[in-house]
């Protein structure tokens, strides 16, 4: 047994993770990290189309990454292969099966948790897709149409405006709509003395969790689809905050190093990540088209 920061023991675990270089990704590489649990590491080459591949849609049907699959023995020692897809149950199953003392999330059933847990959607159904579409008509479309590109970078910048909200009421006095204060931060100006990235406010309650988590790994893509996170400042400070953590710092690299916002640093570089990326991205919507016609 492994034992975590607090008083609970975890099984040592064997984990599969089918992961590659992107947000949807480095969300459960930085998951695992913060967790400190074992896991194998499982490069899914998308450029290469691996993710469409009989093999992996037995795990992920629907033919994208994260995935994983859980062999780590149940507590009767019998043997398991449990598989979970779509970056939001990962971390909610990871904060159930694996975070017994909560490090990156709450109890189940309080109120701080389903808070978290509301986070957590708010994200995969409004960041993620919003920003995601906003990146295609951006970086990759083959014509450059403008109302895709305002109509998407806009509504990332309306969501980006929804956090910035919560952070700043986070960074004062929060309280839920049931006028209870279990998700009160605590003043901006507290400093952790637990060392790098532990300084608030946070999403939900006191702690970094599976929601700032989840948000963060696009946010810190923001510059890639043409959106200035620099416009906001507590979200702004949120994301540096997260990005020293040692934890994130591991993940992010998880399957290869994070090099996109090196990259950017200059136009050469940023033209040929867009090329090497648009590629990619390209083929494969090319070759879904060629299966429903």
């Amino acid at each position: 047994m492994t034992e975590t920061s607090g008083t609970a023991a975890i099984p040592e675990t064997d984990i599969q993770l089918y992961t590659s270089g992107t947000p949807n990704g480095q969300k459960i590489n930085i998951a695992l990290e913060e967790l400190g649990i074992k896991y194998t590491v499982h490069n899914i080459k998308i450029s290469k189309n691996v993710q469409k591949e009989e093999w992996y849609l037995r795990i992920n049907p629907n033919g994208r990454i994260p995935a994983i699959v859980d062999k780590t023995p149940k507590a009767d020692g019998k043997s398991q292969e449990k598989r979970v897809f779509e970056g939001g149950a990962i971390m909610l199953y990871l904060a159930q099966k694996y975070d017994p003392n909560h490090k990156i999330s709450y109890p189940f059933d309080t109120d701080k948790y389903w808070e978290m847990v509301e986070w957590i959607v708010w994200l995969q159904s409004g960041i993620g897709p919003m920003q995601g579409q906003a990146n295609h008509f951006y970086r990759y479309a083959p014509e450059k149409i403008q109302y895709g590109i305002d109509r998407y970078r806009n509504e990332t910048y309306r969501l980006y405006q929804v956090l910035e909200d919560r952070l700043a009421q986070q960074a004062t006095d929060n309280r839920t709509a049931a006028n209870t204060s279990a998700s009160h931060a605590g003043p901006v100006s507290l400093e952790s003395k637990e060392g790098p990235g532990t300084r608030g406010p946070w999403i939900v309650g006191d702690r970094c969790t599976m929601a700032d988590i989840a948000c963060f790994s696009w946010i810190n893509w923001a510059v890639w689809a043409g959106v200035d996170d620099r416009r906001f400042k507590y979200l702004a400070e949120w994301v540096d905050t997260i990005n020293e953590r040692p934890a994130v710092k591991r993940g992010l690299d998880i399957p290869e190093p994070f090099e996109m916002k090196e990259k950017m640093q200059t136009k050469e570089g940023e033209e040929e990540y867009a090329k090497m990326h648009s590629q990619w991205v390209m083929k494969g919507q090319d070759e879904d088209a060629k299966k429903h016609e």
